[in-house]
């Protein structure tokens, strides 16, 4: 029963993280950044070789986990931080990704599978698409706080209208700052953004937000990125606590101006290391499948022992849910589950 409680009311938490805005351009500023190797493998995957490959898949998860055969995907898309903000803000993998896991296994499992050989190709497909939304939903800083559901139940008021603080920071800030949702709104405002990577404010930054990312250690690499968006929790979401947010009149002008900055920040980083995440893993298996070829010409088949292509076990390679080390649910965190984790938004 309480597995089914955290399946099906969890699917509200943080619904659409980024929004669709959100997540078509962190996909955008990652396809400028991707190499054409990697540019080419991913529309083959996909089936899409137009020019908004990656964008045109962005929000895929958030529409399945709202279908009857992907709520089990529900938890994935956040880790919930027992933290205590804004006195203090961390990330622990083991106390804070529970059961029936979360976004920190679920890029575990989908960087996983999506390069191993044996899988179809509806089932690499899938797994790319995961990715590419995971990578966004992980640099939203309120996917990775447990905070009153990760904000969804702090209720404020936003440019005229009643909300939580959850979705304006998913939705309604940054398409106050951009003026639309469209994917030619995302592409306009990755193109901003990829500028300011390349040669202004996030040239001097960039290489450290990739700073020691590997594919061998995704739940490393991912409770980092995970820890990095939610110190931002204590430090500018709320770093007078809830209540001083609540109280305010309006969010708008004075609390977005003071944040806006820092979502266009966590967007050009999200595009960024998704890019070099996929660089990352293409690599990785271009080279591990050379190896092999290598090997194989020579026939000596024992020099193939340490070059196994996946850890993925066979009973597994037609399945969605393979996650890393599942533990046991706090009692904590089965009754936040089942108050539920909506974004009851009102625009």
């Amino acid at each position: 029963m309480a597995s089914y409680i955290v399946l099906g009311l969890a699917s509200l938490h943080g619904v659409r993280a980024w929004g669709v805005l959100g997540h078509a351009t962190v996909a955008y500023v990652a396809q400028n950044f991707v190499t054409a190797e990697v540019a080419t493998w991913a529309k083959g995957v996909l089936g899409d070789t137009s020019t908004s490959y990656l964008a045109n898949i962005a929000s895929w998860a958030d529409t399945y986990r709202a279908t009857t055969a992907g709520a089990w995907s529900a938890p994935l898309h956040f880790i919930d931080a027992e933290d205590n903000p804004p006195t203090t803000c961390n990330v622990n993998y083991a106390r804070d990704c529970g059961a029936t896991g979360c976004v920190v296994s679920a890029l575990a499992n989908y960087t996983q599978r999506v390069g191993d050989g044996r899988l179809s190709a509806a089932n690499t497909a899938e797994a790319l698409r995961f990715l590419v939304h995971f990578v966004g939903d992980i640099t939203q800083p309120l996917h990775d706080e447990a905070y009153e559901l990760g904000a969804n139940g702090v209720t404020v008021h936003f440019n005229g209208f009643t909300d939580n603080l959850h979705s304006d920071w998913d939705t309604y800030m940054p398409e106050q700052l951009i003026g639309g949702d469209t994917l030619a709104d995302a592409l306009s405002w990755a193109t901003t953004l990829t500028a300011d990577i390349n040669t202004g404010a996030y040239k001097s930054l960039k290489a450290g937000w990739i700073a020691g990312d590997t594919p061998t250690d995704t739940v490393t690499t991912a409770t980092r990125w995970a820890s990095d968006a939610n110190a931002l929790v204590c430090t500018v979401v709320m770093p007078n606590g809830a209540a001083a947010l609540t109280a305010m009149t309006d969010l708008y002008p004075t609390y977005y101006d003071g944040v806006i900055g820092t979502i266009e920040l966590q967007i050009a980083k999200g595009g960024y290391r998704l890019a070099n995440w996929l660089n990352l893993i293409y690599t990785s298996e271009v080279v591990r499948r050379e190896l092999v070829d290598a090997v194989e010409k020579r026939g000596d088949s024992r020099a193939l022992v340490p070059l196994e292509r996946s850890v993925v076990p066979e009973s597994e390679l037609d399945g969605h849910k393979f996650l890393p080390a599942p533990r046991e649910l706090s009692k904590a965190k089965l009754a936040r589950a089942a108050v539920g984790y909506g974004c009851n938004h009102q625009h």
